[in-house]
C-alpha cells in the first residue's frame, strides 16, 4: 500500500504539472572514482498516483516507472532499452523518468533512491553490475518494484520486491548465427575463401555466463549449415569501449576472420568491418545506415512487452513475477531486416530454424551438436544459485540439451562452457 506522503507527493506533484503544462527535463552528474559521466533524467507529463486506501488498484496512467540506464542513446544496449521503454510506457500512458550514465556502483542506488523516493511505483536497471545496488534500494523501500535485466539473484535473494528479467536471446543469436553461416557458404561457393578459412571472429565484453551463451549460441547457428566454421573471440573488459571494439576487430580481421560479430555495445567494430570489407552481424540493432555494404543481420531483446507486463502487473494489483523470461511468444526475442550483404536465401534458412524453435524440434545446446575437448556432454552442472564460489548447483542437461534459461532455473544466461571451434584469445572478468 502506498503511504499517506507519497500521496501527499504525487497529488503535489500532478497540480503542479497540470499548472506547468509542459514536460521538464534536467540534467545531473554521476561519478565514479575515475570518470565522470553526465547523467540525463528525462520525465514525461505526470499524472496523479492513487493510494490503495482510498480506490482500487490504480490505473496504468497511475503508475509512474522510473528507469536507469548504464549509458545512453550512444550506446546500442541502451538505446535499445531506452526505445522499448518509451514504447511500452507511452502505450500505456504512464508517467516515466529516465536516468542515463549512471555507472555500476553506488550511483546506482542514488539513482534508484532517488526515484524511489519521487513517487516512482517501479524502478528498472538495464546493466548486470548495478544488481548489487537495486537489492539495497529494493529493501529500502519495499512499496517499490524493482526489477533489473540480466541478473541472478532475484530468486535467492529473498527480496519479495526485486525482480530478473532476460530473453532467450540465444535462440535469437543463434538464427543470427545462421544467417552468418550462410554468408560463408556463399564466400567459399564464389571462392573467396576455402572451407577451411570459413573462420569468424567474436568481439565480447567480459568473460560472463551471458556473453559465452551469446557467442556459443551464435557459432552453432553458423555451424548448423556451415560445418567448417571455426571462431575466434576476443574481450575488452568493458560493456562500451568504441576503440578498443574496433581494435578487436581489427585484430580478429588480421588474424584471418573473414566474418565478424559482437556482444559489445558500440559501433566500434561495424565501422571497422565496413572499413575493412568484412561481413558483420551486429548487436541489438540494425547497422545497416552507417555500414550498408557489410551489414548482415542484428538479433535483439525487445523489452517492450516485459516493460508492458510490469505496468500491467502493478496497475492490477498482481505480483510481478520473480525471474521472467521472453521468447519468440513473447516478441521479446527478434531479428532486424537483413541487409543487402546477407547471402541469398538466408531469410528462408532463418524462417525454418525459427519454426523448428519455436516448436520444439530444435534445441539450441543440443548436446549431439557440439563437444567439449573432443567429448560429447552429458552433464552440465551449472552455477545457477550464483553464490560468492560459483559453485555449481544444477544439472541442467534436460532430454539431451541444456535447458538455457529453463523454466526450474532463472532467466538469465548460465552456460559457460568453452567448446571445441572455439578459441578463446584472451580473458576478462
Amino acid at each position: 500500500m502506498k503511504n499517506f506522503k507519497k500521496l501527499v507527493a504525487s497529488v503535489l506533484a500532478a497540480t503542479m504539472l497540470v499548472s506547468l503544462c509542459a514536460c521538464g527535463a534536467v540534467s545531473e552528474v554521476a561519478t565514479d572514482d575515475t570518470t565522470a559521466t553526465t547523467a540525463t533524467e528525462e520525465t514525461t507529463e505526470a499524472t496523479t498516483a492513487t493510494d490503495d486506501t482510498v480506490a482500487e488498484a490504480p490505473a496504468a496512467s497511475d503508475v509512474k516507472v522510473g528507469f536507469i540506464f548504464l549509458h545512453d542513446e550512444n550506446s546500442t544496449y541502451d538505446l535499445n532499452f531506452i526505445n522499448g521503454a518509451k514504447e511500452a510506457c507511452e502505450a500505456a500512458g504512464v508517467e516515466y523518468v529516465f536516468k542515463t550514465g549512471i555507472p555500476e556502483g553506488q550511483e546506482c542506488y542514488d539513482a534508484a533512491a532517488e526515484l524511489a523516493d519521487s513517487g516512482c511505483d517501479i524502478v528498472f536497471a538495464d546493466s548486470f553490475g548495478h544488481e548489487d545496488y537495486l537489492i539495497e534500494a529494493a529493501k529500502e523501500f519495499p512499496e517499490v518494484q524493482f526489477c533489473h535485466a540480466t541478473g541472478t539473484q532475484a530468486h535467492t535473494a529473498g527480496v519479495a520486491n526485486f525482480h530478473n528479467a532476460f530473453a532467450t536471446i540465444y535462440e535469437g543469436r543463434y538464427l543470427a548465427g545462421i544467417a552468418a553461416g550462410m554468408k560463408l557458404n556463399e564466400m567459399i561457393e564464389a571462392g573467396d575463401i576455402t572451407a577451411d578459412q570459413a573462420k569468424m571472429g567474436y568481439i565480447g565484453a567480459y568473460t560472463y555466463a551471458e556473453v559465452i551463451s551469446g557467442y556459443t549460441s551464435f557459432y552453432l547457428g553458423a555451424k548448423s549449415v556451415c560445418p567448417s566454421v571455426t571462431m575466434e573471440v576476443t574481450f575488452t573488459g568493458s560493456w562500451y569501449d568504441e576503440t578498443a571494439e574496433k581494435e578487436g576487430a581489427n585484430t580478429l580481421i588480421q588474424n584471418g576472420c573473414v566474418l565478424i560479430s559482437q556482444h559489445a555495445d558500440s559501433m566500434g567494430a561495424p565501422t571497422a568491418c565496413e572499413t575493412a570489407g568484412v561481413p558483420d552481424v551486429s548487436y541489438n540493432g540494425s547497422t545497416e545506415a552507417a555500414c550498408p555494404n557489410t551489414f548482415i543481420v542484428s538479433s535483439k531483446i525487445n523489452w517492450a512487452p516485459y516493460f508492458t507486463y510490469i505496468i500491467n502487473c502493478v496497475a492490477n494489483g498482481e505480483e510481478i513475477a520473480t525471474d521472467w523470461t521472453g521468447t519468440f511468444a513473447t516478441d521479446s526475442v527478434q531479428l532486424t531486416s537483413f541487409g543487402t550483404c546477407a547471402a541469398e536465401g538466408t531469410e528462408e534458412a532463418v524462417e525454418a530454424a525459427k519454426a523448428e524453435l519455436i516448436a520444439g524440434t530444435l534445441h539450441v545446446f543440443d548436446t549431439t551438436t557440439f563437444t567439449v575437448d573432443g567429448k560429447e556432454v552429458t552433464s552440465f552442472m551449472a552455477d545457477v544459485d550464483t553464490d560468492a564460489n560459483y559453485e555449481a548447483d544444477h544439472e541442467t542437461v534436460v532430454n539431451g540439451y541444456i535447458d538455457e534459461s529453463g523454466a526450474d532455473f532463472r532467466s538469465a544466461p548460465f552456460f559457460n562452457l568453452t567448446i571445441d571451434g572455439i578459441t578463446l584469445l584472451d580473458q576478462a572478468y
